[in-house]
């Protein structure tokens, strides 16, 4: 994946671009076309920051960090202490640089979801938003999620999954150029793939219109802005946002936000 992943412009030109957007202003509004790297943006994150009722002090991973947006969102207006991690060095490097710069203290680590390198019980909140469509072994990867969830901790996701009307997709998308590269998982499946990996749910909400909403208000402009998601994708990601609005319309793909309570695992 690290392939897909390793198209971004490099730190120093972000930096300048943002200078040039809004000299020493690193405000989530501002960064938001950047570091918002999911469907739905800014309020996305922010829906479900409060959907998981993440508190002050409370310590949370976010696992497929990106370069730290949602991160950055619930250091600074939730008041948690913020562990980041992402497969992409790059991605890191970023999102520690922003931090760095914003003032905003978040600890970012290059790291595997599935192979995570914390203590057992060790944070209250995992946190993951558009991370999963690129891991097969998703039984290995809540399993890791829940290893490092405290006993009465909680997991936040937001994920694109199967579409209620199941085809192979339109390539590329953001996640993937072609198939082999992606692993969505239905609704269905994934709620019933949760209870075993030591999950309780307690709110679960398809997401899928929204989303597509998002898409419609937000098409790829004819000149690209100077910050935004195709600085971390590259001159493909217009290509890449047509076709998950394409697939979205058609049924193929889907999309959830919800909130799972630490639970016994079986098996």
């Amino acid at each position: 994946m690290n392939d897909h992943y390793g198209r971004a412009e490099g730190l120093a030109q972000i930096l300048a671009r943002i200078e040039t957007v809004s000299p020493g202003n690193l405000s989530p509004e501002i960064l938001a076309p950047l570091d918002q790297f999911h469907s739905g943006g800014l309020a996305a994150t922010r829906d479900l920051a409060n959907l998981a009722a993440i508190k002050p002090g409370e310590a949370v991973l976010d696992v497929g960090c990106g370069v730290g947006g949602p991160a950055r969102i619930l250091a600074q207006e939730h008041g948690a202490h913020v562990s980041a991690i992402d497969l992409s060095p790059t991605f890191v490097e970023i999102g520690r640089a922003l931090s760095q710069k914003s003032g905003i203290a978040v600890s970012f680590e290059t790291a595997n979801a599935l192979d995570l390198p914390f203590a057992d019980a060790s944070f209250d909140v995992v946190w993951t938003q558009h991370a999963s469509m690129n891991i097969a072994d998703k039984p290995r990867f809540y399993r890791q999620l829940r290893r490092v969830l405290r006993p009465e901790g909680r997991l936040a996701f937001h994920d694109l999954l199967i579409g209620a009307k199941p085809r192979p997709l339109h390539f590329p998308v953001p996640w993937a150029d072609r198939a082999e590269e992606s692993s969505l998982i239905e609704a269905a499946a994934l709620r019933a793939l949760l209870p075993n990996c030591g999950f309780r749910e307690r709110v679960w909400q398809d997401r899928t219109a929204a989303t597509l909403t998002y898409f419609e208000k937000t098409p790829p402009p004819a000149v690209p802005p100077p910050l935004g998601i195709h600085l971390l994708l590259g001159p493909g990601f217009p290509a890449m946002a047509v076709n998950v609005r394409r697939n979205l319309i058609e049924g193929r793909l889907g999309a959830a936000m919800a909130v799972y309570g630490a639970a016994p695992m079986h098996g």
